[in-house]
């Protein structure tokens, strides 16, 4: 008389499943370290935050970038 899973919404874009790409990914490693006063670029070295890094320019600290 009643049949379980027969429209009532199960499995029907109702919150089940695990969607598309699973948790949320980054954009990717920094490819260089941007100074936010002069513009200057240089490689961004890995382990090292680009924060930790003076500008060559300017002195100012460097912040991540593309």
């Amino acid at each position: 008389m009643f049949g379980f899973g027969q429209g009532r919404g199960q499995g029907r874009g109702r919150g089940y499943g695990q969607g598309q790409g699973g948790p949320r990914q980054g954009l990717g490693p920094v490819s260089y370290c941007v100074c936010p006063n002069c513009g200057a670029r240089v490689p961004h070295t890995p382990g090292a935050p680009c924060t930790s890094v003076k500008c060559p320019k300017c002195g100012s600290p460097m912040v991540g970038g593309r």
